[in-house]
């Protein structure tokens, strides 16, 4: 993108991806603003029909007075970019798929008319169908209690779904089911239930009723088979290690377990869990992938020949991270295609699955320095549709034509032309011992070089996660701060994916340790390169980016203000009260009794006496991933015994993340007030004061 100043505006000349197909001048003069961010529509998934004439996608948006965000579907003629509407209720429409003859789309949907409490007008989701060319919406499945998940046989006669029954079952069973009023631990589970609706006469029948909680399934398309990513219950921790699948014959209704015992003992760590599982055209073979805390995911293939069965691994490309779940095959061909993490970069990927060994060549298939979030193929695997954001525009949905010429087809979010964009770029310094370690870094649009600006770090969360190169308006700091003058540096430091196996790995046993110097090393190179003040600096993160902001301001008081956001403030706790303790069991490398000093180290807690920092916590009431005990620790500590300026911030009724308006504004509001405080010397009524003169008040 490049950029220059006239006439007090800044003009862009948008680079089209492909090349410069055309050189458009674009006047951007409107100021990002904290209420810019509930204007944004988000592309979450699309979906090429069979034939690749069409293209469906949910499409996501606020939609005042209503709290939370609600999905509709559109679709797109390839042909003309004709945009049209599908959807127009708040339903929550999402996971649309294509009849095998294109005529129709199936999606989930949980509608409600008036007082009926029958379905499929209860609210409960249900299976729905419409048609191409318009016409009525019509209620697939009429479920009482709702369905699960669906798929669609091969050529569209059936439809498979799965509903959930509660089972109480252990030798407390009758006491649990006298006081069924109060919530266990365990022996009261949601099972899964598999269902085939004949859709030529409309009966249903119950195919799979086994003890098993099932995360995901797939019909392969002849139906002959059916795969289930199972686990012994509905928590999230079995799923670490205890998930397998299962695969449904039709013919003889048996069910195998696919990947028996020992098929982990080669895995880093045994707390891996299985993502979506697919099946290739003719049904004779299955891709899926099991990702961990810590390490690079690992493709896995079965396949069926001659009677006998096979699974082994796919060599994943050398500096590619695969992304969990989204391993697909490309239309009838035998490719296996996924995402892959790549230097602050998320490209397509196929290769052929004949490959399991050795060197791995595997063909980018979407441009350089995008950010990739679905794909889709038509049937015979020639077209391929793309959610895509760049630096310049957030996700919206492409047809690829060679990995170096797309043609776009929405702007679901058109007022961003209008905007005045940071500028985004690549960041990059030697870090702990010396090794190569990059961020993005975001600077204001008028940024003069050498001028030192109010620098936030803002930490992603995972670790086993990036900052990409992309335009990203969200709650944690990325497009805002910039926009009100701030310098952003958002690190990829050691842990995250995209960097190669040892950089990903190189986390394991030294958190609290080598990604803090990674991340102060950055900081450093800012200052010496002119562009942040070291007199105002300022951190922020959540989940693992809370984290961090927890050990940053327990290893240096250089920070003027920090921003921690569901942070883990002791690791033991965190083993002991989360949804997924394998993430602390492998960056520890044990539990808490056979390595207590690296629990003791990758702490941040036991160091709270160094506290300098004014901080501000946010944490969701009802955080099971990282548990509200962190936080509040954290207060009671800087508040009332160490005396440090501190502001707890808990939102009712939340989880690990923020879902409402009030909520997202409010976290937003908090940490611009904070840091102008801290950093700028602006207090709340001096910001009332300048925006009343900016209005002309």
């Amino acid at each position: 993108m490049l950029m220059a100043r006239r006439n007090a505006f800044v003009h862009v000349l948008i680079f089209c991806l492909g090349g410069f197909s055309s050189i458009c001048y674009a006047e951007r003069t409107h100021q990002i603003e904290a209420d810019d961010y509930f204007s944004l529509g988000v592309m979450t998934g699309c979906q090429l029909s069979p034939d690749g004439k069409y293209l469906v996608y949910s499409e996501t948006r606020w939609e005042p007075p209503t709290e939370k965000r609600n999905n509709d579907l559109w679709l797109v003629e390839i042909a003309t970019k004709k945009v049209r509407r599908l959807t127009f209720d708040r339903a929550s429409d999402s996971s649309p798929k294509w009849s095998p003859d294109g005529k129709y789309i199936y999606f989930t949907s949980s509608r409600e008319r008036g007082d009926e409490t029958d379905a499929p007008y209860n609210g409960k989701k249900q299976v729905w169908r419409v048609a191409v060319d318009g016409g009525e919406l019509f209620p697939v499945t009429r479920v009482a209690d709702g369905m699960g998940q669906f798929n669609l046989s091969g050529d569209g006669q059936s439809l498979y779904y799965t509903t959930s029954v509660e089972i109480v079952e252990d030798e407390w069973n009758s006491l649990r089911k006298e006081f069924k009023s109060l919530k266990y631990a365990h022996g009261v589970n949601d099972f899964s239930q598999v269902w085939k609706l004949d859709l030529i006469h409309w009966r249903s029948e119950k195919i799979v009723d086994e003890h098993r909680y099932i995360t995901t399934f797939d019909v392969s398309p002849d139906e002959r088979r059916i795969a289930m990513i199972t686990t012994p219950d509905d928590t999230l921790l079995t799923n670490e290690g205890w998930s397998q699948i299962d695969v449904y014959d039709t013919a003889t209704k048996k069910i195998t377990n696919v990947t028996p015992d020992g098929w982990r003992d080669d895995h880093p760590v045994p707390h891996g869990w299985l993502d979506a599982a697919a099946f290739s055209a003719d049904g004779d073979a299955l891709a899926f992938n099991v990702s961990f805390d810590g390490y690079s995911p690992v493709i896995y293939l079965i396949e069926w020949r001659d009677g006998k069965q096979s699974l082994r691994t796919q060599a994943n490309p050398a500096d590619v991270t695969v992304v969990g779940g989204s391993t697909y095959f490309r239309g009838d061909t035998r490719e296996l295609c996924f995402l892959g993490d790549v230097k602050a970069t998320k490209r397509l990927y196929c290769m052929p699955s004949a490959l399991s060994s050795g060197h791995v060549v595997a063909a980018p298939l979407t441009p350089v320095d995008v950010v990739v979030g679905s794909y889709s193929f038509s049937k015979s695997g020639s077209q391929l549709a793309v959610v895509m954001s760049a630096t310049t525009h957030p996700p919206d949905a492409f047809i690829v034509n060679s990995p170096g010429s797309v043609d776009r087809m929405t702007n679901i979010n058109p007022q961003v032309d209008s905007w005045i964009l940071p500028q985004i770029k690549r960041y990059s310094w030697k870090g702990a011992g010396g090794d190569d370690v990059e961020g993005i870094l975001e600077l204001p649009a008028d940024y003069t070089p050498g001028t030192p600006l109010p620098t936030v770090v803002e930490l992603h969360g995972g670790p086993t996660s990036a900052t990409h190169l992309e335009l990203r308006f969200w709650i944690y700091g990325r497009t805002l701060l910039a926009s009100k003058g701030y310098a952003v540096l958002s690190p990829n430091y050691r842990g995250s994916t995209g960097y190669g196996d040892k950089f990903l790995t190189g986390l394991i046993g030294r958190e609290n340790d080598i990604e803090v110097k990674d991340i102060l090393k950055g900081v450093d190179q800012l200052v010496a390169d002119g562009i942040a003040d070291p007199d105002r600096l300022g951190v922020m993160g959540w989940s693992n980016g809370g984290y961090l902001t927890n050990c940053l301001i327990t290893t240096t008081d250089r920070f003027k203000a920090a921003s921690s956001g569901a942070g883990v403030l002791d690791q033991i706790i965190q083993w002991g009260t989360e949804d997924t303790p394998g993430h602390v069991i492998n960056f520890m490398k044990g539990q808490p009794w056979t390595k207590p000093g690296e629990y003791h180290k990758g702490s941040p807690l036991y160091n709270l006496h160094k506290v300098k920092t004014p901080t501000l916590i946010h944490v969701g009431e009802n955080d099971p991933r990282v548990p509200p005990a962190h936080s509040r620790t954290l207060y009671r500590a800087l508040k009332h015994y160490l005396k440090v300026p501190t502001e707890l911030v808990v939102y009712p009724g939340e989880g690990h993340g923020l879902t409402t308006y009030t909520h997202r504004k409010a976290k937003m509001g908090w940490d611009l007030g904070w840091f102008d405080k801290y950093l700028l010397g602006k207090t709340k009524e001096s910001a009332d004061v300048t925006k009343k003169e900016q209005n002309g008040a």
